[in-house]
């Protein structure tokens, strides 16, 4: 069997398996399915920039955080927000602010680049958590998630966690298919020429600037989409949203999953999230509860798969198709 169509089937079973998750699983299950989702559309999001375009930033949590204090100032207390304005509402928000911060930050490069994209996302970080501004340090509170309904029909409920695992799941292929679409275009091309040579693309007549600044603002954009959804899941936004702590911890899922590749950030986010929930299902030894030092651990696997698998789990995987 060649190696697209084993691709193919393989792509179609895990697709298939996503869609039956429900009717077999627990609603916990489901629920952390759900979580790995959105976590993987946030790294989709970061990789176009790190993987694709070479920009790596430590500030894409403010894209992610935006989006759901969006959705939180947008919903009346006790009440639902309507799905189809939050939602483009939201998601707009963090383009704008991409747009902003990308204009600023994208005249730097390299390590001045991480330091600008930082100093942004820890700003307003700071600027909520200092502030009164939507809750202070505590957050707000969503009571209710988003309403579906469209003159009158309600297609799904996100109260139901069937429902809202449903409509993740088809957020997120049509975010896979959208990345894999940009990938093959003119657009994807020339961002892949920019990191791989800048100067020269730019002597090729192509302007540059606009294309990272559109690839910046489209990572945005993908970004407010998960911190829309994570909120929503969650029901509270809070100033780490916006973090660096959060940054670093999806730029860590695009490392661990291989950077550049399409499927690579979604390996990472669900590798990354398993590993967190069985580390912190470990047992007592003796006094000392290994589930709560769970960082340990996880840091020493970062470190490990850093070492032997420096291009990623997703890599792995197709060296061992090509092997075989």
């Amino acid at each position: 069997m060649s190696r697209s169509r084993s691709l193919a089937m393989a792509t179609v079973i895990v697709v298939i398996a996503l869609a039956l998750l429900p009717l077999v699983a627990e609603k916990f299950t489901v629920q952390f399915a759900t979580r790995i989702l959105i976590m993987a559309i946030f790294a989709m999001s970061l990789n176009l920039l790190v993987g694709h375009a070479g920009l790596v930033s430590l500030g894409h949590a403010a894209f992610f955080g935006i989006a759901g204090y969006c959705l939180a100032l947008s919903s009346p207390q006790y009440q639902s927000a309507n799905f189809w304005a939050s939602l483009p509402l939201a998601m707009m928000a963090a383009g704008a602010l991409a747009l902003v911060i990308g204009v600023l930050v994208l005249r730097t490069g390299g390590i001045y680049f991480i330091m600008a994209t930082l100093a942004f996302a820890q700003m307003l970080h700071f600027l909520l958590h200092d502030t009164g501004i939507a809750g202070g340090s505590d957050g707000m509170y969503i009571y209710v998630r988003p309403d579906a309904g469209l003159f009158g029909w309600r297609p799904f409920d996100l109260e139901k966690f069937g429902d809202f695992y449903f409509v993740v799941l088809a957020l997120f292929l049509i975010v896979f298919g959208f990345i894999g679409v940009l990938r093959a275009s003119l657009f994807g091309r020339v961002i892949a020429g920019i990191r791989v040579n800048e100067q020269r693309m730019r002597s090729l007549g192509f302007a540059t600037f606009r294309y990272k600044l559109a690839c910046f603002v489209l990572a945005g954009m993908l970004a407010g989409l998960a911190g829309y959804l994570a909120a929503a899941q969650f029901g509270v936004v809070n100033p780490d949203m916006l973090g660096w702590h959060l940054s670093g911890a999806v730029l860590m899922m695009v490392i661990l999953g291989g950077m550049g590749t399409l499927a690579g950030p979604v390996i990472g986010a669900a590798a990354m999230l398993l590993l967190e929930l069985g580390l912190q299902s470990l047992p007592m030894a003796g006094d000392v509860n290994l589930g709560k030092h769970w960082q340990l651990p996880m840091g020493i696997a970062i470190v490990l798969v850093a070492l032997h698998l420096p291009k990623g789990i997703a890599r792995l995987l197709r060296r061992g198709r090509a092997d075989d």
